[in-house]
């Protein structure tokens, strides 16, 4: 499978599997995640499998817990899944999970979704969208630029200035480089750090 297929595979399984609205609350995530997965260095297998977690996991979840959740964002890089988002309740929280781990062929789950009440959801609710969707920009910005940080095999999201970082580093300091330059981008006020260290080969 050439890159651009993987691409539009990719998009492809998540624009048809649930609605944008609840899975993902920053509609250019999808795209970058389709990038990603064409010029990653892992096997095509590899990536067919996560992006099957994935779908799943997003037809699956929502099909039971319906679109009254605030956000819910699915990452998976080899076949660990992170779970990020906003619910208004502990108990949609444990059900997301719980829902995601009758999905086959995953190794671990990071649950990484917070709990915000209604009210303090509705005071701010955009803004805290705009800041997010400005964050993960600045961090795919200067992730790229950034020499020595091999971008395409990270992941992040950003919930009300809580970013995630997920993935894949090469080695320790890449790891330690890429934590520094995201620390560093004004908005973000914690880094929770979920990335494997592997080297090649």
């Amino acid at each position: 499978m050439n890159n651009h297929a993987i691409a539009s595979a990719f998009i492809a399984l998540v624009m048809s599997t649930a609605p944008a609205q609840a899975i993902e609350l920053n509609p250019f995530s999808i795209i970058k995640g389709a990038v990603e997965a064409a010029v990653e260095d892992r096997s095509g297998d590899d990536i067919k499998k996560d992006l099957k977690i994935k779908a799943s996991i997003t037809a699956d979840v929502i099909d039971e817990m319906g679109t009254d959740i605030i956000s819910l964002n699915v990452d998976v890089y080899e076949q660990v899944v992170m779970l990020t988002g906003v619910v208004e309740k502990a108990e949609q929280k444990k059900q997301a999970v719980k829902l995601t781990r009758k999905v086959e062929g995953i190794k671990k789950i990071y649950d990484e979704i917070s709990v915000i009440k209604a009210i303090d959801k509705d005071k701010g609710a955009v803004e805290g969208f705009v800041d997010d969707t400005v964050i993960e920009s600045k961090i795919n910005a200067l992730l790229l630029d950034a020499g020595g940080v091999n971008v395409t095999n990270f992941r992040w999201r950003s919930v009300g200035g809580r970013v995630f970082l997920f993935g894949r580093a090469l080695s320790k300091p890449e790891l330690n480089k890429a934590i520094g330059i995201v620390k560093g981008i004004k908005g973000v006020a914690t880094v929770t750090n979920r990335v494997m260290v592997r080297p090649k080969g």
